[in-house]
């Protein structure tokens, strides 16, 4: 076994060469793991030894390979298991068993036990530009990048710091550490146990960012909102870069490492306290002075003193009004009167106006129904508009109320913001605080002489306002409106909606059919300016008379035929059969027989097919009747034939060579 030790795989050994002990034991790492051997150990040659050279000599009848690494630390450890430290010997003298026993223990008492991925505290023993050494008690000293120093100018050898062993060593045998990484760790458990207890930390202020502002907290970037900067909103983020402020943690998100801290949170515990024991000693309708805070869209936040207060936009003036920032300015000191507080929710409703009289009770107490008043339009909807005749008090004019014109309009078309009119006074009601108005009023009533203006049967010009199914409307005038009937627009054309007949804003020639002044409606026509042709179509469309005619269109039933004099009649599918047997199509042009005419339902009936069919029949009329008559004549010959003698057979011969020609 001994041979396989001393055996070296890298050299060659001499055949029959013997082995010495000792240069084995030097081989051995074991003295270097006594520090107290200063010189080389002598060792004693132990009886274990001689088995090799005996072994030795027997090399040259059996040659070995040599030993792979594996075998060669498997035997090494051999040797050191069964290793003689009795057998050392320091200045030549031995190592008793207590002895051994202290020098392992200073040995091991030399060095440090350390954990990779673990902060521990190192001193620095040198300092140059590129690095900084330290040393941890280890086997070797560390080095950390200088840049992780910066932050410390005054750094010295001999300073205590904070290292992160990264690596206990790295590929050249060099422990790794760094600064940077132990502060960062130390600084994430530290805001980590801060938010745990919800400690009060100091921090201090980097830069403004969006939305807020950067602080530093134990060498870890955290977030402060703007919000929760102060319990009053903050205008000038600027201010509050450079300087130290207390904080509480009060998010961490461990996935991204984010913190997220407030100063607003360190002062709401005291301004609660404050609030409740405002509140108290509020009362309803008390009057207080206090700062305008905040301005919004909706309303002003007032500081009371520790506590806020929201005077809404409907409480800051009786008049209308379209920003708060009308009424009051950021900063300015106003009084306010307490309108409605909420103890539980620490909420306060304020009033403005409520400190001046009520405008209406201010009202001219002369002011009637029917007076004609001033103002200005502050808001226009579609059914109507506000007009503030003086700041207050207001009355609404309804869209009726703005044209005497019956169709229908929004407020918009006649109003916008800003305008200042004039309007009557329709109704007022002092103790409801209402009043309605009127713009229409102002101008004469168009129905007041209706029936002299437009009497029956006199031709107006009025322009195309809209369309029903039913008719048309049209506007004679402003406030004048009419209908025209579908059924009164053409004599002869049948309209299927008014659509087809003119367009909205067009003008159209009308005649008064009838004036209906209790209900304002007049009815209306546009045909009657015209005589009604059907006068003249009931004699030359006669039933049985032929004309003309254009296949228009088609329907179901049926198509729609042109015929001269402008009309048009309608032909029934079984009335376009032609003679060759198809159909008619449209804008085919073809022969029509009236088949039905009716004046009053101004319905004209025709038929193509008649037109060949009763060619036809004449014709077999016709022939019937020759068959007839020749057959008489036939009958009648018989019948003298009979009577007849031999001097009549010239006669007879005669008759047959007739009516041989005549059938020719």
């Amino acid at each position: 076994m001994a041979e396989e030790i001393i055996n070296n795989p890298e050299e060659t050994v001499a055949e029959n060469q013997p082995v010495e002990a000792a240069p084995a034991v030097e081989a051995t790492p074991a003295v270097e793991e006594a520090p107290a051997a200063e010189e080389t150990p002598v060792v004693e040659e132990a009886p274990a030894a001689e088995a090799p050279a005996a072994e030795a000599a027997e090399l040259p009848e059996t040659p070995k390979a040599p030993r792979k690494p594996r075998e060669i630390e498997n035997a090494y450890g051999e040797i050191m298991a069964n290793f003689d430290w009795n057998a050392l010997e320091k200045k030549g003298q031995k190592y008793n068993a207590a002895e051994r026993k202290n020098l392992e223990d200073l040995y091991t008492k030399s060095f440090k036990s350390i954990d990779e991925q673990a902060v521990i505290m190192g001193t620095v023993v040198s300092i140059n530009q590129r690095e900084v050494v330290v040393n941890i008690g280890f086997k070797s000293d560390g080095v950390i990048s200088a840049s992780e120093l910066r932050y410390n100018p005054d750094l010295k050898i001999g300073d205590e710091i904070e290292v992160y062993v990264e690596s206990q060593e790295d590929a050249t045998g060099q422990l790794i550490l760094s600064h940077k990484k132990a502060r960062l760790l130390k600084s994430w458990l530290r805001v980590n146990e801060a938010y745990e207890k919800e400690e009060i930390i100091t921090g201090y202020v980097k830069c403004r960012t969006k939305g807020g502002l950067i602080v530093d907290v134990f060498g870890i970037e955290a977030f402060l909102p703007g919000s929760q900067i102060d319990v009053k909103p903050i205008r000038d983020y600027d201010v509050f870069v450079d300087k130290t402020m207390d904080f509480k943690v009060v998010k961490i998100n461990q996935e991204f490492k984010n913190v997220v801290v407030s100063h607003k949170a360190l002062i709401e515990s005291e301004l609660e306290a404050q609030k409740a024991e405002i509140i108290s000693r509020l009362e309803k309708g008390q009057v207080l002075e206090g700062t305008v805070k905040n301005i919004t869209t909706y309303g002003v936040f007032i500081d009371l003193g520790g506590v806020d207060g929201l005077i809404h936009i409907t409480d800051l003036s009786w008049g209308r009004i379209i920003h708060p920032e009308e009424i009051v300015q950021l900063d300015q000191k106003i009084n306010v009167v307490i309108l409605d507080f909420d103890e539980n929710k620490k909420r306060i409703a304020l009033g403005l106006k409520q400190l001046t009289p009520h405008p209406w009770d201010a009202l001219d107490p002369n002011l009637k129904v029917g007076d004609k008043v001033h103002g200005k339009v502050v808001v226009v909807n579609d059914y109507g508009a506000f007009l503030e005749i003086m700041p207050g008090v207001e009355g609404l004019i309804h869209v009726s109320e703005m044209s005497w014109s019956q169709h229908l309009r929004t407020a918009h078309d006649f109003l916008k913001v800003g305008d200042e009119i004039d309007a009557v006074l329709l109704t007022l009601d002092k103790e409801e605080r209402k009043m309605s108005l009127g713009i229409k009023q102002l101008i004469p009533d168009p129905w007041a002489n209706i029936t002299e203006k437009y009497p029956v049967g006199s031709k107006h010009t009025a322009i195309v306002r809209n369309f029903t199914n039913f008719g048309i409307f049209v506007e004679l005038e402003e406030g004048v409106d009419g209908l025209i009937h579908i059924s009164d627009l053409s004599w002869s054309k049948k309209i299927k909606h008014p659509a087809e007949f003119t367009k909205t804003g067009e003008k159209i020639d009308v005649v008064v059919l009838e004036v209906d002044v209790e209900n304002r409606r007049l009815s209306l026509g546009h045909k009657q300016l015209e005589e009604n042709p059907w006068d003249v179509y009931e004699t030359v469309f006669t039933v049985g008379s032929e004309h003309e005619g254009k296949v228009v269109s088609m329907t179901d039933k049926g198509a729609v035929i042109a015929l001269p004099y402008d009309i048009e009649g309608f032909a029934f599918n079984r009335n376009l059969l032609k003679q060759d047997k198809t159909y008619a199509k449209v804008d085919e042009v073809l022969p029509f027989k009236v088949v039905e005419f009716s004046k009053e339902a101004k319905k004209i009936n025709l038929s193509h097919t008649r037109t060949w069919q009763l060619n036809q029949e004449e014709e077999t009329k016709a022939m019937e009747a020759e068959d007839k008559k020749q057959a008489k004549e036939i009958k009648k010959l018989n019948e003298s034939v009979e009577k007849t003698t031999l001097g009549d057979l010239a006669a007879l011969q005669a008759l047959k060579e007739k009516l041989g020609k005549t059938e020719e």
